[in-house]
């Protein structure tokens, strides 16, 4: 205490004169107007200053929460995208389908759902990641993953309860057909195991006309895909001597070193697609049956 008083002492005259100094400016501030008005306009400006810097400062810590709102809004935009929807043949049928998506009797083939990556690999050979969506939420094994832009990022192959595990397309057993945008041409996408950033196209003719840059995206005769998301653009091309078909160079559409939203896409008609492949081969390719 006997320091605080020592302090004051020895700044006596310095807080008299501020304190003067400031009922001075109160009484200039408060009984004339020119002076009152500026002194205003300045405190508006700098309070406006400090707003708009608390305002970035807490838009900063709102950014989760508005990426899942747009992540969900999106998802809802991709769900009305005509690539979901199908026209069934019914010129033999006059039967009108019970869901039409409109009165030319479209129906829906694909659905999907939003997710979030709480987990991924990029390092490996063999690379997986982890969405927060599981059985519990609809999700299932052999269901479609794209990015929230619209990229290929791979295919689920594994759920649990409230998590689902992803093969990312860089994973060596990872195969997904994909087409050229500009000439249709389907071939096979794979990864070697070794770039991150680059994909690998083969079976494509050599017969194409082929451009670096060209676009390459997912094909209509995919299983899992919806026709139309983008794999990648071509950054090189090769043709392979022995087989007489070019091995393309993709630099990859999707940012693997950055997913954070994805979109978890369901083929409702996959389960029948499926039989009927299996039961084809079952039947055409069984040893003990002979084809009469």
């Amino acid at each position: 205490m006997r320091n605080v008083f020592l302090f004051v002492r020895r700044y006596f005259t310095f807080f008299t004169f501020l304190l003067l100094q400031i009922v001075a400016l109160w009484f200039l501030y408060s009984y004339n107007k020119f002076h009152r008005a500026k002194f205003l306009g300045v405190a508006n400006e700098m309070t406006g200053r400090i707003n708009s810097q608390y305002n970035k400062v807490e838009d900063y810590f709102t950014l989760k929460e508005e990426n899942r709102r747009v992540h969900r809004l999106n998802d809802s935009l991709l769900n009305l995208q005509s690539r979901n929807f199908m026209r069934r043949d019914t010129g033999m049928n006059i039967i009108q389908d019970s869901l039409p998506y409109d009165t030319l009797g479209n129906y829906r083939r694909y659905t999907s759902r939003p997710a979030t990556v709480v987990y991924n690999t990029i390092n490996a050979q063999k690379n997986y990641m982890q969405l927060n969506r599981g059985s519990a939420q609809g999700v299932g094994d052999n269901m479609a993953v794209i990015g929230s832009d619209g990229s290929v990022v791979g295919k689920v192959v594994n759920v649990s309860p409230n998590f689902s595990q992803v093969m990312s397309l860089l994973h060596v057993q990872s195969t997904v057909s994909a087409s050229l945008k500009k000439t249709g041409e389907i071939g096979t996408v794979e990864w070697d195991g070794k770039d991150p950033q680059f994909l690998t196209l083969k079976r494509i003719p050599k017969t194409v006309d082929i451009k670096l840059g060209d676009t390459v995206l997912t094909s209509k005769v995919s299983f899992n895909f919806p026709p139309g998301y983008i794999v990648g653009t071509i950054a090189d091309k090769k043709l392979d001597a022995a087989t007489g078909m070019y091995v393309l160079k993709l630099k990859t559409a999707a940012n693997f070193y950055n997913l954070q939203q994805v979109h978890v896409i369901m083929n409702l008609e996959y389960d029948e697609q499926v039989k009927l492949n299996q039961d084809t081969k079952k039947k055409i390719e069984d040893p003990k049956k002979t084809v009469k």
